[in-house]
């Protein structure tokens, strides 16, 4: 099985997308609950490329549909450059958010990447949220609602062409696990665009390990699998640090389950960690438990079989 051998911690400290302030704060927040040295202790390679450093968040209401676009277009440019540099030096890019809305950053590089090396992109999203919103769905204007959608080519050309080309993605290639909260409209956008869609009710009915089978399925050794973790796929009982808690959300076994099943497959080749809100968490109890979980991701068992 493979395991990553080197890691590179990208800290993108900005909520330039989102609808609470905080969320700049999560990379320090990771980095004290001891994220570098939990990896180094799997006995990976971990380099801290420490904060990249952007445009303040200017706290503006929406502008033709999106708020910040231009200081959004800007935080995710900055993260795809960094994230390919990365890549191409052979590093697994671990990006340290930082509102959701860098995924489109992230994913845009390592989609640029896969295509470069001949690889397939296999994105799993955890999150309480699909994402999926565009400026004509959603009032707020919140662009950490939207990069599913930007990623797969609805959105404004600053951002659905970061890369060059529009879409990064095709939405055959998102799993997203863990939804609960999908926007009316979004949900009729999410149904036309066929998003794979594992939400609570379905892993209520039928399990979380049989989902993760699903939602693995037909990867192999030519696949690149990022993860995009989304704190807030995690019940707010026991990570209260996010700005847009829902409850109901993978227990601490789901979650455990989660993280191994990927780590099992031994293709994960990216990761963001994001929406950490230590301005609404207690003791950095969610920090934590999220370097638990990363932990997990690379290798870490609680099994004691193997």
């Amino acid at each position: 099985m493979n395991r990553p051998s080197a890691i590179s911690l990208i800290g993108v400290p900005t909520d330039v997308g989102a609808g609470h302030r905080g969320a700049s704060m999560g990379p320090e927040a990771l980095r004290i609950a001891g994220i570098g040295q939990a990896l180094a202790a799997r006995g990976v390679d971990v380099r801290d490329c420490g904060n990249l450093a952007g445009p303040a968040n200017p706290w503006q209401p929406p502008d033709a549909g999106y708020r910040h676009l231009v200081e959004v277009a800007e935080w995710n440019r900055l993260l795809m450059e960094a994230s390919l540099r990365e890549l191409r030096d052979g590093r697994m890019p671990v990006m340290l958010g930082g509102d959701h809305c860098l995924a489109i950053g992230s994913i845009t590089a390592v989609a640029r990447h896969c295509s470069a090396t001949g690889k397939r992109l296999r994105v799993l999203w955890l999150d309480a949220h699909a994402d999926f919103n565009t400026s004509q769905v959603t009032p707020s204007g919140n662009v950490h609602g939207m990069p599913v959608a930007c990623l797969c080519g609805l959105g404004p050309d600053v951002l659905t062409r970061l890369g060059g080309d529009a879409p990064a993605i095709e939405p055959g290639q998102v799993r997203q696990i863990g939804v609960r909260s999908v926007d009316p409209e979004e949900k009729r956008l999410v149904r036309q665009y066929g998003l794979d869609i594992y939400d609570m009710r379905y892993i209520d009915e039928i399990g979380m390990k049989v989902v993760m089978e699903q939602a693995l399925q037909g990867m192999d050794r030519h696949t690149h699998l990022h993860v995009s973790f989304d704190v807030d796929f995690l019940d707010p009982g026991i990570a209260p640090g996010v700005g847009t808690a829902v409850p109901g959300g993978p227990n601490y076994r789901e979650a455990q389950l989660v993280m191994e099943m990927i780590a099992d497959t031994g293709q994960l080749g990216s990761l963001d960690i994001v929406e950490l809100n230590p301005a609404l968490d207690e003791r950095n109890r969610t920090a934590q438990l999220a370097v638990d979980l990363v932990e997990s991701l690379f290798g870490k068992s609680t099994l004691m079989r193997g």
